[in-house]
């Protein structure tokens, strides 16, 4: 219910994230219990219908197993539990072998209690010799469930939605934060303008955006957050947006920037208009913390106005717009409201798919040095941006053909410069190779190489943890200082992952020296490969890896984009369970610092404004975990799926390091209803549909049924799933809804869904099918195939 619930608020992230729990718990079920000794091949529906008891089940004093001291006997379950079908699983103990008598274990090298009577074990995790069968069984109820569990959502949140859910999308999010203070006319104008082109250009391609976000700020007011994947509805909103109110100089910028970094999917590109410094600037290291979290790129596109009033406000200017940019891997553009219609092409080349960095460095101070960059066969739409004044540049080719910054249309590119901004468009022509650029500047600049291309690579910073499944899990917050790091990397070929091998993988300064900290790989399969680093640098740093497109037998080169950095500090919590609104919701979380002991300053925020309490400072130990809860409150009145996105962050009381985690938890309402919508078909007219299909199409048929939530809380939807006729029906505000469907007798199966207010799901189903093997009506879905691939439990 909370998946669905979040699903209706469009927070998608936090659905995902519990789906990917409740499918952990769903599969493990099956490889864990003897539900497939028992016989079963069918999913257990039971454990996705919480108005269902789990019944039949062995109590604590009903022995389940035979001893097995191989630890490895094809089936264990004890003849009486398997005769009467009582349900069982396995005991695990990691720190004690403590079971109760007689009682299954979960077995493997893990499970201290399969080396206690009855020995053995009854996962069926690994596909054994001894266990081939049930190992298979298990998989294949397990598979079934899954897409039972998703059918179920799918149902409920309608085919959009649930790809949205499954962050199933062709191309890039669109995303604006804009500063609607009086000053603002212009610019607001100018944003209205791109996203118009953005709409009208690429409607109908590949590179129409899958979904558009919109945040305003003020002063004191941000937000909302609007989103839509209607284009339409995105230039009406856009269209009411109006320059008014402000004064003095600092905004709420980075309230707003929290709102769209939380609200948007991972990877997004934001893009921030506007004219006046952050007045909220204590919320810098927040958004940091976002920016590593989602590994999103923010853009700044700021204006100077002469009509504002400026007022001092500490450590605030336009370096703190730069810093984040930097920080996100966007760029800092600073025109004046005169030339902004030129600088906004950035947002044009960015929004669209498949677009990667070749390479992105920063420097400050500037110093001349000169960059080289290898471009591949693969990538189009070549672009160079550079940011910074008193800027000169010469641009070479693997020929040595050179184009000088003076050089508007020359042998190379296009060059286009508007106020800190130099915008190099490759020619289509470019060759592959090794291309390099030297930059004369003393003054502090940025250099960033993009295109589009299918090779590309996402990536997390992980952690090792053992136990039964051992595995890896992505690292909360930076990684430790003066310790070895592992990354986990999922590769992307042009021909997928099979299509290109990885070359070298390294981190790398941002801000330099060039020198590449080297990792040895470890391939996992399917693209994935474990990289493990000994020595991360100290300082701001990217990953950067070079490879070998075997389409093209040529070699390519990648970069992340997202800044970060290491730290003594390390900050732990877990959001185990929903939050519940009007009821405090206790989360513990803990601090330990492998530097110097000391007091260390705490600070939380969530992007809802939810009250909080938490201890502003602890005392920590180095090499000890600190203990700490914090209490956070949802108002009573706080819409059942809406997401919180808490970010809790300490600090030594040097502020010469600090660690952060970002945690996201969901607010449900407590649910009594889990009864689903019954539907009765009332009547069936199919008298004049012929028995020979070939003259069905001038002939029609009629059903009626009638659909009720019993007591629950009533039906919200009725869509029709299967058919190709017209579904009508009654108010559906009445305890009985009338629904009428109206076919061609050449469209012979009709099934509707009906949806109640908490997501109970309803089927409505009929077939006039009079003899013979009826054909196929509707074939296996594509989401049907995805879900497969992403979701089989594992051998």
């Amino acid at each position: 219910m909370a998946i669905k619930a979040n699903i209706r608020q469009e927070n998608f992230q936090a659905a995902r994230e519990i789906l990917g729990k409740v499918l952990h718990t769903l599969q493990d079920f099956y490889s864990h219990s003897n539900w497939v000794e028992l016989g079963n091949t069918e999913p257990y529906i039971n454990l996705i219908r919480p108005d269902l008891p789990l019944d039949n089940l062995a109590d604590v004093n009903t022995p389940t197993c035979s001893d097995c001291a191989s630890g490895t006997c094809p089936n264990q379950i004890l003849p009486n539990i398997l005769k009467e079908k009582k349900l069982t699983s396995g005991y695990m103990g990691i720190f004690s072998p403590f079971k109760p008598k007689g009682k299954c274990s979960h077995g493997g090298a893990g499970d201290l209690t399969s080396t206690s009577d009855p020995r053995g074990g009854i996962n069926k995790d690994e596909r054994r010799p001894d266990n081939m069968a049930l190992h298979d069984a298990a998989v294949k109820a397990a598979t079934a469930a899954s897409l039972e569990l998703l059918q179920d959502i799918r149902l409920t949140a309608g085919d959009n939605d649930f790809l949205r859910m499954m962050g199933i999308a062709r191309s890039s999010v669109v995303c604006f934060v804009i500063d609607t203070t009086g000053s603002m006319s212009d610019d607001i104008d100018e944003a209205r303008s791109v996203v118009y082109e953005i709409i009208d250009s690429k409607k109908g391609t590949q590179d129409e955006p899958s979904e558009y976000i919109l945040v305003p700020f003020n002063d004191p007011d941000f937000g909302p957050m609007i989103r839509t994947i209607d284009p339409d509805e995105m230039k009406k909103q856009i269209s009411k947006l109006r320059a008014k109110g402000g004064g003095d100089a600092p905004e709420m910028c980075l309230s707003g920037l929290q709102l769209a970094l939380t609200g948007a999917p991972d990877s997004s590109h934001i893009f921030v208009f506007t004219d006046a410094t952050a007045k909220d600037i204590a919320l810098k290291d927040t958004i940091i913390a976002l920016i590593r979290s989602t590994k999103s790129k923010v853009s700044f596109f700021m204006t100077a106005s002469s009509k504002r009033r400026r007022r001092s406000v500490a450590s605030a200017s336009f370096n703190d717009y730069k810093d984040l940019a930097v920080a996100s891997g966007g760029q800092a553009i600073q025109v004046s409201k005169n030339q902004l219609p030129q600088a906004t092409d950035v947002i044009l080349d960015t929004s669209t798919s498949a677009l990667v960095t070749v390479l992105q460095r920063a420097r400050s101070p500037g110093k001349p040095e000169t960059f080289t960059f290898l471009l591949d066969e693969s990538l189009n739409n070549i672009t160079l941006y550079i940011t910074g004044t008193s800027i000169s540049f010469t641009l070479t080719n693997p020929s040595g053909v050179s184009q000088n910054s003076n050089e508007a249309n020359g042998k190379l590119g296009t060059i286009q410069s508007v106020g800190n901004l130099r915008r190099i468009r490759l020619n289509h022509d470019k060759q592959a190779g090794t291309w390099k650029i030297n930059i004369n500047s003393n003054q502090p600049y940025t250099i960033k190489v993009t295109g589009q291309s299918t090779i590309t690579f996402i990536y997390d910073f992980v952690e090792s943890f053992g136990g039964p499944h051992p595995g890896y899990a992505v690292l909360n917050g930076r990684p430790q200082a003066g310790q070895p790091a592992k990354l986990m990397l999922s590769m992307m070929g042009r021909k997928g992952p099979s299509s290109m091998t990885v070359g070298d993988v390294g981190l790398v300064l941002v801000s330099g020296p060039e020198a590449i900290t080297g990792g040895t790989k470890t391939d996992m399969g399917n693209g994935n490969i474990l990289v493990n680093v000994d020595s991360v640098p100290e300082g701001e740093f990217v990953l950067t890896l070079t490879g070998t497109d075997k389409v093209s037998n040529s070699q390519f080169q990648r970069q992340s984009t997202t800044q970060m950095s290491v730290s003594k500090v390390h900050v732990q919590a877990v959001v185990a369970s929903s939050v519940e609104p009007g009821k405090p919701f206790k989360l513990p979380f803990s601090v330990m610092t492998k530097g110097s002991s000391g007091q260390y300053a705490i600070n939380a925020r969530n992007d809802r404004d939810f009250p909080m309490d938490y201890p502003k400072s602890l005392t920590v130990t180095s090499g000890q975990y600190t203990n700490a809860t914090l209490t956070i409150t949802p108002p009573a009145n706080t819409q059942s799926g809406t997401d919180v996105t808490l970010t809790i962050e300490a600090k030594s009381s040097s502020n010469t390091d600090s660690n952060y985690a970002v945690l996201r938890m969901s607010v449900v309402t407590k649910i009594t209803d889990f009864v689903q919508p019954l539907c009765e078909v009332v009547s069936v007219i199919d008298d004049n549909c012929p028995d020979d299909l070939s003259q069905c199409g001038t002939f029609t048929w009629e059903l009626s049924a009638n659909l009720t939530d019993g007591n629950g809380t009533g039906i919200e939807t009725i869509s029709l799933h299967q058919g190709n006729g017209t579904l009508l029906h009654t108010l559906l505000s009445t305890p009985i809804v009338n629904a009428n469907y109206n076919a061609s007798c050449c469209s012979q199966v009709v099934e509707f869904v009906a949806v109640d207010k908490v997501g109970n799901v309803g089927k409505c189903y009929h077939s006039i099918v009079r003899s013979g093997s009826p054909a196929l009506t509707l074939s296996l879905p594509l989401w049907l195939c995805i879900l497969i691939s992403a979701f089989m439990a594992r051998p």
